[in-house]
């Protein structure tokens, strides 16, 4: 029997979150250094995953299948193919940032009593976060799915809710119930999808017999398997509300603002960089590949969301006054494009979609994670509090303009590459919605751009003029970033050459090829 690889990938961060956990409680140092040490061996091991995985071979490759509830038919099945296994590798690399940005986070919550230790519990749940994150993208059971898609909700909860930004104007108790507001929207909204969802899911079920993604995808291409037109698309509906509002698509996204603006920052930059992929990653998964019809049925009303999104959030973080949550308004606009390019139905939007989950991971990490560098230290999170911050801290100021220029898509910047095919495969399909998310770009242009003007340029404002550039632990979390934007900016291959397999697969999953252009022949 070979080594469960990914079996041990998902593992180690859920025994080091118990390990955490464990750590005495004076030795809250102690938890922080065993909780980074578990997130470099994770990904270390997804590392193996990601060089043992073999573009050119079968579309699952690793796979483990053990029996788990016989009686239902539940099994413990695992599998990556190149989608799952670009962001399996983003979610272990975004971790040992994430821990690190949040170094002394939960330290403003230390009390002398023994028996409360959030220091601890703030570690350990970001690894139990990652444990069921990597887990979902390898998952090719069903019902092995939705349990992890419910499930990292618990521990998301806590991390928004007990562990909140503590930047705020007003007093201790109304931050107080701002984070407890945004814990339980957050907590509201993704259950009510994983409600219907579950609906599907034994509506599934009763309609194939089988939990298993590979099965039914096998029945339904040599047609053993019949669905009905109206019971596909009704399953089908069941699965793309749950994961459109996980991703979050306009108009469920109101929760998303809520719970990153209240959440520290680092459990932002979990919730929209690493959590929220769950939501477009299974839409490929699961959408496309078990209601092929389906999926072409719903596709222009889907791309008029995903039009919605784009505009809409941008022009909202237009207008925001708050960093965070215009960051918060920028990837609802971001989520946008990744669902055009899914539901464009061209290789190009869907392997563009796919770079642009991992694109954005890394753009809103390195962007919001500086963001957060400037909120602690000047203690606010309102744009006006802010003003010729490169003066006095021009590292900083640096980083934060690259972050931004990520996020704008700038050519030479990795999301350049992962928003030019989105659009080229939208163009090549349905020109006019081609057309209309090109506004996005102009409109991402202008709030990145007068975010940098209010907060960097100009004179120096009252209470920046000591404020301090980056310091070691905080460079070690920017730098790595900004360099892989540039490294995957100039040089994406060695995410295209794992992706664009994966998307052919999905691309015959739907029976679609893509539009060959009409050439005037030359007179």
């Amino acid at each position: 029997m070979s080594f469960p690889l990914l079996t041990a990938t998902a593992a180690l961060p859920a025994i080091g979150a118990i390990a955490t956990a464990a750590v005495p409680a004076a030795r809250r140092t102690a938890a922080k250094w065993l909780a980074l040490t578990v997130s470099l061996a994770t990904l270390v091991l997804a590392g193996i995953v990601f060089a043992r995985f073999e573009p050119g071979g079968d579309r699952y490759q690793l796979t483990e299948s053990h029996a788990w509830i016989k009686d239902f038919g539940v099994r413990y099945e695992l599998g990556v193919d190149g989608i799952g296994v670009a962001l399996l590798a983003l979610t272990a690399l975004l971790i040992p940032f994430v821990i690190l940005a949040g170094w002394h986070d939960a330290d403003v919550l230390e009390t002398n009593s023994s028996r409360w230790r959030p220091t601890q519990g703030f570690f350990a749940l970001i690894l139990m976060v990652e444990a069921m994150v990597i887990l979902s993208f390898v998952a090719t059971d069903v019902f092995l799915f939705y349990i992890l898609f419910e499930a990292m909700l618990i521990p998301m909860y806590f991390l928004i809710g007990g562990f909140g930004d503590r930047a705020h104007s007003g007093s201790d108790e109304n931050a107080a119930a701002q984070r407890s507001y945004a814990a339980v929207k957050f907590l509201l909204y993704n259950l009510a999808g994983g409600l219907i969802m579950l609906a599907a899911v034994i509506g599934l079920y009763v309609v194939t017999g089988s939990f298993s993604l590979s099965e039914i995808a096998e029945g339904r291409a040599n047609g053993s398997l019949d669905m009905a037109t109206s019971t596909e698309r009704w399953l089908f509906l069941g699965f793309f509300f749950a994961f459109a509002v996980k991703a979050p698509l306009w108009p469920l996204h109101t929760w998303l603002p809520n719970a990153m603006g209240e959440a520290t920052t680092p459990v932002a930059v979990l919730i929209t960089a690493v959590v929220d992929k769950v939501g477009t990653f299974a839409m490929l998964r699961f959408c496309l590949q078990l209601f092929p019809e389906a999926s072409k049925w719903a596709t222009p009303v889907i791309l008029v969301l995903a039009l919605i999104s784009i505009v809409y959030g941008a022009l909202l973080a237009v207008g925001q006054r708050d960093i965070k949550r215009l960051i918060a308004y920028a990837s609802i606009s971001h989520f946008g494009f990744i669902v055009l390019g899914i539901f464009a139905m061209t290789s190009q939007g869907q392997s563009g979609a796919t770079l642009y989950m991992v694109n954005h991971g890394l753009s809103t990490a390195a962007l919001m994670l500086v963001a957060g560098f400037l909120i602690t230290r000047r203690g606010s999170r309102l744009i006006a509090d802010y003003g010729g911050v490169q003066k006095v801290a021009p590292v900083l100021a640096g980083t934060f303009l690259v972050g931004g220029l990520a996020t704008l898509s700038l050519p030479g910047l990795a999301p350049f590459v992962s928003e030019f095919l989105v659009l080229v495969g939208a163009f090549s399909a349905y020109p006019v919605v081609g057309i209309i998310a090109t506004v996005g770009i102009v409109l991402a242009a202008l709030y990145v751009l007068v975010l940098y003007q209010r907060t960097m340029t100009g004179p120096v404002r009252e209470g920046i003029g000591g404020m301090p550039d980056l310091k070691v632990r905080e460079l070690a979390v920017a730098l790595p970033l900004i360099a892989l934007l540039i490294f995957l900016g100039v040089f994406p291959q060695p995410l295209t050459e794992v992706v664009n397999p994966a998307v052919q697969h999905t691309m015959h999953d739907v029976q679609k090829k893509d539009p060959q252009p009409e050439v005037e022949a030359a007179k």
